[in-house]
């Protein structure tokens, strides 16, 4: 026994800490969009229904050849060395990233982690099957659980322990030697299933004590369907709040250890899981749920502790529900791997159409709203069912009337969420990098105004009328950072012809400072925001100087861009590419600042908008340019109630120029640093800390 727990449960800690390590280290060359979290989820949850249905067929057609069995599991794990270590090679780094990348995360997946994968994801069934022919008077659910327990360690483990104390190549590197270790055990439990096995009949096997029940196509059914549930509120309620908070691993890693741990808690005794209690626990999430999507436009920002709380609330007890009542049908042990297995298929349906179907059917994040309603549905289902003999009950009838009221009130408020949302959308348009809309606002006043979001982040507004529309509002004001370089820099003074560059499109607004002779280049990487901002905005239209957008990751075409012609020799680059409320962390590394610096003049400054309701970016900026010799300004801009067309804007331009931060600060321009000795924190292209820039004090 303990041979088979300690293999079980570090293949289970491989199996899952393995997601957002090679996540993380991709995550920089999709543009660090949260669709990579979930295109690499999808990826993993077909791998585990794939190594599922391997386990499955190798005990179920050779049950009664015990050596080939072991023979042919031996040998798929000594050919998959040849994939290790799994450090994705640089030539699988995309050129450019395209409008839908997902095509290339699988194949790049595949190339590198995906057998690996795929005989961890074996291990678990296969292993139990064989423990319950060992040892056929003791339940092999024990180890399911062991196994869940090595997963939540694998995943919780990554953010506060490997993430912090070493880089992703490193982190690649040792996964694969206990990668190598986990092999080793595999071969003692292979040899321990041959000598061990008694020559019993699948038959002859007993079945669990006080677990014997009847097979059911309706049973299979529901564990398919309550896995694909579970797998839908995971995805769909991660997504949501990556978009809303952070693309940080801390949170890809949380959600999924909580997903595992009603694993735990359902498949290590049926005591564990009580439906009176876990059901109102998820009416009350799925309540506070709603509650806090339909803030998204609200003046006051809640908490992000709170915020985090209810999502994760949400995950916990409606995969709790989901699980636990697939548990209160499971079936005796002799159908071990075909349960595994339809319940790894109902965890890659949900993937699926979270991340493959839910993008084209859908023009917002409705999906989350869907498998709300699904999850009622099977509850109902399932309450329905099980409790037939007692629909004539007052108890029974009561109970209905006021089900019935708590699904009409869930499918109005879900209702009245879509409908706020569409509420002024003259357009929208969803893609892997996220759900973009246009809204006209208060258009019967002299403040009418046209803006553009991403997610519930404003990517900036244009007001309608003619002399208003010249005008660079919200973030961009003449007070800002933006306004302070424009004001301050000697090439506007003087004045000469500049050259503009700036990573992130939004609608274009800081081509409003443009004069003849001037250049702009935008990088946007999703097409669909020049789309949006050519055809709803007049400032890329109305600019006076010449503009051009490169669409792709900055990163990559600037890159591109020395390679074959050098530098652009721009005055000024503004970072200023926004991944829901977070600036993507490769654009934020020492490596991103020294590609920055080549396309510069000598004089040249970059300025980083780091304004930010969860991260605080400011201390990691200035230990970068402390680090790699620049000297940083920050600018800080509040406006006051009149000023209702600007923004907070918290901005940090860097510059070798001492003279240029002379002129800031004559000009009054210059903010003071919160903090006089700022954070450790340096990011690199192989190390970065994301949990270190959240900030949980506002």
């Amino acid at each position: 026994m303990p041979i088979f727990a300690a293999v079980i449960f570090l293949s289970a800690f491989l199996l899952f800490q393995v997601q957002p390590v090679i996540a993380r280290y991709i995550l920089p060359w999709y543009g660090g969009s949260p669709a990579v979290w979930t295109t690499c989820l999808l990826f993993f949850q077909c791998g585990l229904l794939g190594g599922y249905a391997y386990a499955h067929g190798l005990v179920t057609l050779l049950r009664e050849k015990r050596a080939l069995q072991v023979g042919i599991h031996l040998g798929l794990l000594a050919l998959s060395l040849y994939f290790i270590p799994i450090t994705p090679d640089d030539a699988l780094r995309p050129d450019s990233v395209s409008e839908n990348p997902v095509g290339g995360i699988l194949k790049l997946l595949s190339l590198t982690v995906g057998f690996p994968y795929l005989l961890l994801s074996a291990s678990g069934p296969l292993l139990q099957h064989w423990f319950a022919e060992i040892y056929p008077g003791k339940s092999p659910y024990r180890l399911y659980a062991i196994s869940n327990v090595g997963s939540i360690l694998g995943l919780l483990t990554y953010p506060f322990v490997f993430e912090p104390l070493m880089g992703v190549t490193h982190q690649t590197m040792l996964w694969s030697v206990a990668f190598a270790v986990y092999g080793i055990g595999a071969i003692a439990c292979g040899i321990t299933f041959f000598k061990k096995a008694k020559t019993t009949t699948p038959s002859e096997i007993p079945a669990d004590q006080g677990e014997e029940r009847p097979f059911r196509i309706l049973d299979c059914i529901l564990w398919i369907a309550f896995a694909a549930c579970g797998s839908m509120l995971l995805l769909s309620l991660t997504n949501q709040m990556c978009q809303d908070v952070a693309v940080v691993p801390f949170l890809w890693v949380l959600p999924l250890a909580l997903y595992l741990l009603t694993f735990v808690i359902t498949f290590d005794h049926s005591r564990w899981y009580k439906r009176w209690a876990a059901i109102p626990l998820t009416i009350a999430a799925v309540g506070a749920v709603v509650y806090l999507i339909k803030q998204q436009f609200a003046w006051e920002e809640m908490h992000i502790g709170w915020q985090i709380t209810i999502y994760m609330g949400a995950i916990f007890f409606g995969c709790l529900v989901c699980h636990g009542e697939v548990v209160r049908i499971k079936p005796p042990a002799r159908n071990l791997t075909a349960f595994y297995l339809a319940i790894s298929l109902g965890g890659a349906l949900g993937g699926i159409f979270v991340s493959l179907i839910s993008p084209l059917i859908f023009d917002g994040y409705w999906e989350l709203h869907l498998s709300l309603v699904f999850l009622a549905f099977l509850i109902s289902f399932q309450l329905i069912y099980q409790l037939k003999e007692k629909r004539t009950s007052r108890i029974f009838i009561t109970g209905s009337i006021g089900w019935t009221g708590l699904i009409a009130a869930l499918l109005w408020g879900l209702n009245a969420h879509i409908k706020e949302t569409k509420l002024g959308s003259r357009d929208s348009a969803r893609g892997f990098y996220g759900v973009l809309r246009v809204y006209d606002v208060d258009q019967y006043s002299s403040d009418y105004f046209r803006a553009l979001y991403h997610g519930r982040i404003s990517h900036g507004r244009q007001y309608i009328d003619e002399e208003l529309s010249k005008i660079a509002p919200t973030y961009y004001s003449e007070r800002s950072g933006v306004g302070a370089f424009f004001s301050s820099y000697s090439s506007r003074v003087q004045p000469k012809p500049m050259h503009v560059g700036v990573v992130g499109l939004g609608i274009g607004t800081i081509s409003a400072y443009m004069r003849p002779e001037d250049r702009i280049r935008f990088y946007e990487i999703n097409p669909q925001v020049e789309d949006l901002a050519r055809e709803h905005f007049s400032y890329l239209s109305d600019c006076q100087g010449d503009e051009a957008v490169v669409l792709g990751d900055a990163r990559i075409s600037m890159e591109n861009e020395w390679r074959d012609g050098g530098s652009q020799e721009f005055d000024i680059l503004l970072i200023d590419a926004f991944s829901g409320d977070s600036i993507p962390i490769h654009l934020l590394t020492v490596e991103a600042l020294e590609l920055y610096d080549k396309h510069l003049k000598e004089k040249g400054v970059i300025a980083v908008h780091v304004s930010n309701l969860h991260l605080n970016l400011s201390d990691l900026v200035h230990n970068l340019a402390n680090q790699t010799g620049w000297k940083a300004t920050r600018v800080e801009f509040d406006p006051n109630y009149e000023q209702h067309m600007l923004y907070y804007s918290d901005w940090i331009l860097l510059s070798k120029d001492n003279s240029f931060h002379n002129a800031l600060e004559q000009d009054g321009y210059s903010s003071y640093w919160y903090d006089a000795l700022p954070k450790d924190l340096i990011w690199t292209d192989d190390y970065s800390n994301l949990f270190g820039v959240i900030d949980w004090e506002d």
